[in-house]
């Protein structure tokens, strides 16, 4: 699982110590291609670090398509000995969930096409319009089904990547270690995709920019900050993640109905949600089907708030924002010179 963060926690002062009323962890490192961080309150002061790797491992050994060991990767190899564990399952049926919600917007099969346009984890290959029409036709979500706790694929060829999926997951399941706990007051970052519950150490909601969608910008810029002290929040955007060949900008987002980069003046979207593995998810598909169509679905998908960032006929950066999200900006004025932390890739 590879990431690249477009989102960034800001500190507002927060120092992670043992001072104080409170006594906050935090623990960083790098995971799934990019980074994790985590802060959390926990009352009789003992460290979680144990049960956080512990978890993170046991998730990579599950989904990542780049450990030929791992059990996504045997799936994809249909070794006839692998049956579904318990994660997997569980990402896989809220995967397929979503691809019938969204119209096959989202879909887990596309795999051989991401590898194809040097996305995945296989060597980029010259794109043609033969070969994407070769690899449709073993892409699409309704050939896989869960059957007695196997995964079943009309054909062989079929190969799942859960990558657009398995981080917001991954906080999910944190997330419900703190609380199983007892642990009201955290923040867990994983590739980007956030959950939070209750306040920092200072005692104020927890405060998260978005990045501007800037292309080749050293320097991040934020383009707004959240104030949060319950929920979960992913971004995707195509300005990070992208090449270009002869003169032509291929993004990281592959359409699953047409098999190529998807197109649209929509650069970024944010997605707030109770569940991570749904923000995760959703925020895939926005990018995928473009602005004018996210806001007619939105109609019919309950407790969701969004944020987009899209450039108007004159390249200017505009706003879209759901009826929720204005309570959710904070308002102080020096909320982007306030120092980001973490910095990821």
């Amino acid at each position: 699982m590879q990431r690249f963060s477009i989102l960034v926690v800001l500190l507002t002062g927060l120092l992670v110590s043992c001072s104080g009323p409170m006594k906050y962890h935090f623990q960083e490192g790098p995971v799934y291609g990019s980074t994790y961080h985590i802060y959390y309150e926990y009352p009789d002061g003992k460290s979680l670090e144990k049960d956080i790797l512990a978890l993170l491992k046991r998730i990579d050994a599950s989904m990542s398509s780049y450990d030929p060991g791992s059990l996504i990767s045997r799936l994809n190899r249909n070794d006839s000995a692998a049956s579904l564990d318990a994660d997997l399952e569980r990402v896989l049926t809220v995967g397929f969930e979503v691809s019938e919600k969204s119209g096959g917007a989202f879909d887990m099969t596309v795999a051989p096409l991401v590898n194809a346009w040097g996305f995945g984890f296989t060597a980029r290959e010259k794109m043609t319009p033969q070969l994407v029409d070769s690899l449709l036709k073993i892409t699409g979500y309704k050939r896989v089904t869960i059957r007695d706790g196997r995964l079943v694929k009309d054909d062989p060829r079929i190969m799942i990547d859960v990558n657009a999926i398995a981080p917001g997951y991954a906080s999910d399941v944190i997330s419900e270690l703190f609380e199983s706990k007892g642990i009201r007051n955290y923040l867990v970052e994983i590739g980007g995709e956030l959950r939070c519950l209750g306040v920092n150490q200072k005692g104020i909601p927890w405060r998260v920019g978005i990045d501007k969608p800037l292309e080749n910008e050293v320097e991040r810029e934020i383009e707004q900050v959240l104030q949060m002290s319950r929920g979960s929040v992913a971004t995707s955007g195509n300005y990070r993640k992208f090449y270009e060949e002869d003169g032509v900008k291929y993004s990281h987002t592959i359409d699953p109905k047409t098999g190529y980069p998807a197109r649209s003046n929509l650069l970024s979207a944010t997605v707030l949600t109770d569940k991570c593995i749904y923000a995760d998810a959703w925020a895939t598909v926005f990018m995928v089907i473009g602005m004018e169509k996210a806001i007619q679905l939105l109609k019919q998908l309950d407790g969701m708030e969004v944020l987009f960032i899209y450039s108007d006929e004159q390249g200017n950066l505009k706003e879209w924002q759901s009826a929720g999200i204005a309570a959710m900006i904070y308002k102080s004025s020096t909320a982007a010179q306030e120092q980001p932390n973490p910095q990821s890739r």
